[in-house]
């Protein structure tokens, strides 16, 4: 297990984060990393099922706040303010965290209220740039990698953290793997990440009802344009002034310091707001 994104960057050496991972998830023995690999490519196959599935038009959740969002955004994507492939990846997002909050399957991308994020970064990366399953199934390593580090140096539960360490540690994982499916380096991917995280520093959870809807669907909305803001900041080869490190045992230290009213517990932020009648 990686503890620092110092680690991944030295163990992917002039190779990739994902291969790192992969043989850190083999134990070393490189012969079971095609079964690793398999069960990866298993969990996008269900990435994509909750896409489709979420983006039906009379999708509704048992509360009735959520559901048929996708389906609109879907239908605007083409006319989309912030552009086609952005309003596609903003879609797929809502998507894929209407399906959840209907009840449907999905791949927790680290946890179910962030579950829009990576797929919809991910698959419309597919779409636009023609990249293949295999391709897709090695970020999805790329972004495990991550992931673990944030979750083991400091939390992706939002009533530990807050929305930024589920959405934040989302955006996080996406960010990376999308440098890498680019073909940036390790290093690279990391100051992504490190991006992706300062961009949602301080976001709180406060789900209205308590149920994991409103408004964290709309959060895997813009957790996915952050994501790809942040790759295209990497990308384009601005270094992230900060320690990625630092980054994460910062998100931690406001995680800690955050009130109980807004983690999770539906006292605080939007949870306090009056739901509109309909």
């Amino acid at each position: 297990m990686f503890g620092t994104m110092k680690e991944l960057v030295e163990a992917a050496g002039s190779g990739t984060i994902a291969d790192a991972a992969k043989r850190e998830q083999a134990g070393g023995n490189i012969a079971e990393i095609p079964a690793q690999v398999e069960r990866m490519g298993r969990a996008l196959e269900v990435m994509r099922a909750s896409s489709e599935e979420g983006a039906q038009p009379d999708l509704r959740s048992m509360s009735g706040l959520t559901g048929g969002g996708a389906s609109k955004l879907f239908a605007h994507a083409g006319r989309a303010a912030s552009g086609p492939v952005m309003g596609r990846a903003i879609a797929r997002a809502l998507a894929v965290a209407e399906c959840n909050a209907c009840m449907g399957k999905i791949v927790a991308a680290p946890t179910a209220g962030a579950c829009g994020i990576l797929p919809a970064a991910l698959l419309t990366m597919q779409e636009t740039r023609g990249y293949s399953d295999e391709e897709l199934t090695d970020a999805l390593f790329t972004a495990a990698a991550v992931g673990a580090v944030i979750a083991a140096r400091a939390s992706i539960a939002g009533a530990e953290g807050g929305c930024q360490a589920e959405c934040g540690t989302a955006s996080a994982m996406a960010a990376a793997a999308v440098c890498e499916l680019e073909g940036a380096s390790a290093q690279t991917a990391v100051d992504a990440a490190a991006f992706a995280l300062m961009a949602s520093m301080g976001l709180v959870c406060d789900p209205v009802r308590g149920l994991v809807e409103v408004p964290c669907v709309y959060r895997n909305v813009s957790g996915v344009a952050n994501a790809l803001t942040a790759a295209d900041l990497a990308l384009s080869g601005i270094e992230c002034p900060l320690e990625a490190d630092d980054v994460v045992d910062a998100m931690k230290a406001v995680g800690d310091a955050m009130p109980a009213s807004l983690r999770e517990t539906g006292e605080g932020g939007c949870a306090a707001c009056r739901v509109r009648e309909r």
